[in-house]
């Protein structure tokens, strides 16, 4: 026989969200109370009926209804119940690195937002869709798709869910291309017989023989030797004895007029007679 600690027990082990069915037991203007098969009440507070407001309790509920409820605390002296269906994952849940399924409900030029039974759908943006790249979402999915996606980041805040499906997806492998090896050139044998004046073909050619055992030696001239080029404090030093030169011979001629006047002006002195 259960005794009432075991009957606690039972019923706090009843974790939330749980779905469950009962019966209305009673209403009153506060809600209803709802007997779910334990030995503790189950309390439907009336902010969680999903109704209209401007009826009174009894009209949206009466005693003997079957309901759906969900499990929102277990305690010891009661159950509290809803009829509001609870979500999936509250934002506490919402953790990244999360992999959860999924249901694509729209699609944008930008990505595509999927209903994961939070609070509000998470977006999948393009570059999240594929490894590859993606010119629109329709590419790789369509309304009504049921896929895995990974939360990467919430912002509780904004109340933004960011998805991703490639974070799911093993990655391409790689392909190594290898060359293939390439064949060794080997210079072909030479044709028997003599082939002279062979266009493109730079071998030496061995001087022709005249006579019987004996060659010709044919040696290249030595080149003259060139005179070595000046370096440039060579060329710079030239300009400037060039140029030293030509203005002393300027000086020299401007020289020449001047010393002819003194020669005439001197003879003309001397031969001055003297006044008395």
């Amino acid at each position: 026989m259960s005794t009432p600690a075991d009957t606690a027990v039972r019923s706090t082990e009843l974790k939330p969200k749980a779905k469950l069915t009962g019966k209305v037991v009673k209403t009153t203007l506060a809600g209803a109370v709802i007997d779910i098969g334990e030995s503790v009440p189950g309390i439907l507070h009336v902010s969680q009926i999903p109704a209209d407001p401007a009826k009174r309790i009894d009209e949206l509920l009466q005693v003997g209804q079957s309901v759906d409820v969900w499990v929102r605390r277990a305690k010891a002296d009661r159950i509290e119940l809803t009829m509001i269906e609870p979500l999936g994952l509250d934002w506490k849940d919402l953790k990244p690195e999360t992999v959860v399924k999924g249901k694509v409900v729209r699609l944008e030029t930008y990505g595509a937002f999927v209903e994961i039974g939070a609070e509000r759908p998470g977006l999948v943006h393009i570059s999240e869709m594929a490894h590859g790249y993606v010119k629109t979402p329709q590419e790789v999915v369509k309304e009504g798709d049921e896929i895995d996606v990974m939360i990467i980041d919430v912002d509780r805040k904004k109340k933004q869910i960011r998805l991703s499906m490639k974070a799911t997806m093993a990655p391409p492998e790689e392909k190594v291309e290898i060359e293939a090896p390439r064949p060794k050139r080997t210079s072909a044998p030479a044709p028997k017989g003599r082939q002279d004046n062979v266009p493109g073909d730079t071998r030496e050619r061995s001087p022709k023989r005249s006579g019987k055992g004996k060659s010709e030696k044919f040696e290249m001239p030595a080149e003259e030797p060139s005179d070595p080029e000046p370096t440039a404090f060579e060329i710079a030093w030239q300009t400037a004895l060039d140029r030293q030169k030509a203005e002393k011979a300027a000086r020299s001629k401007k020289a020449k007029p001047n010393q002819q006047q003194d020669e005439i002006l001197d003879r003309t002195l001397k031969n001055r007679l003297p006044i008395n």
